[in-house]
């Protein structure tokens, strides 16, 4: 039987405009076996690749949490509902791949290609995603307390889908996120959660922000030019030595503009 959180993830994902983030391991007991463990070895994944003979992988809802799959080609591989936790994915490709509703808390995913990656209700809390290529992929997850830095997002695909209002709202959610560093040119960050997020020394060039949560985030350095500023609530987060703000669209109407902090520290 299919563990329920997957299902309980996308609904929370789909909640209206409170902050459903909370909730999305409600129901999830992250100590079971489909969990914290695998059902293959490296060697069995090894073998089903030289077996496909250059056609993706099917590895839906397996169990591979803890795996070693460092360096693998796994691209187009469809990973829908799997449990990746703790997995080492160092280096691997897994660009073009379906990682709806799959579980990647505190995985290693540095360095990884997940270009054009599909990531509706995924869930990779404290993951590492530093260096990785996230570019036109589609993050509508959970991130929270992952590390991004120095990570490619150009043209993520992460804006919250308001065309489909009888599923409710979805959004991507970077709460506490490590952004720094990170090439975000071009992201479609519309209406997602951002809160607490470092993105010093980002580059927020032509990025859309419209209707997201800054609050506490640091942006200290970042590169705004271009950037979608209309409805953004930057309450507490630090707007200092910015570049290009001359040129962001709709600064004016940013949220919270008294709360949020424009000046250096002594």
């Amino acid at each position: 039987m299919r563990p329920l959180a997957p299902l309980l993830l996308v609904s929370a994902l789909m909640a209206g405009p409170v902050h459903a983030e909370q909730d999305l391991l409600l129901g999830a007991d992250m100590n079971t076996p489909a969990m914290t463990q695998a059902e293959m070895s490296r060697a069995d994944i090894e073998a089903m690749i030289a077996r496909a003979d250059g056609k993706p992988l099917d590895l839906s809802d397996k169990a591979l949490s803890g795996l070693d799959l460092s360096g693998l080609n796994l691209r187009g591989v469809n990973l829908r509902t799997a449990r990746l936790n703790k997995a080492n994915l160092r280096g691997a490709d897994l660009s073009e791949a379906n990682l709806e509703q799959a579980w990647f808390i505190k995985a290693d995913l540095s360095g990884v290609k997940l270009v054009g990656a599909k990531m509706f209700g995924i869930t990779a809390r404290e993951a590492n995603l530093s260096g990785a290529d996230l570019s036109r992929s589609m993050p509508i997850g959970d991130f929270k307390g992952a590390n991004m830095s120095g990570a490619t997002l150009v043209d993520l695909r992460g804006g919250a889908d308001i065309k489909n209002q009888s599923m409710g709202l979805m959004r991507a959610v970077f709460v506490s996120v490590n952004l720094s560093g990170a090439n975000l040119k071009g992201a479609n960050l519309g209406r997602s959660r951002l809160e607490y997020a470092n993105l010093t020394d980002a580059d927020l060039t032509d990025a859309v922000l419209m209707g997201s949560d800054l609050s506490g985030a640091n942006l200290t350095g970042a590169t705004v030019a271009g950037a979608d500023f209309r409805n953004v609530d930057v309450s507490g987060a630090r707007l200092v030595a910015l570049k290009g703000q001359d040129s962001a669209k709709d600064w004016a109407a940013r949220i919270n503009v008294d709360r949020a902090i424009t000046r250096a520290r002594n």
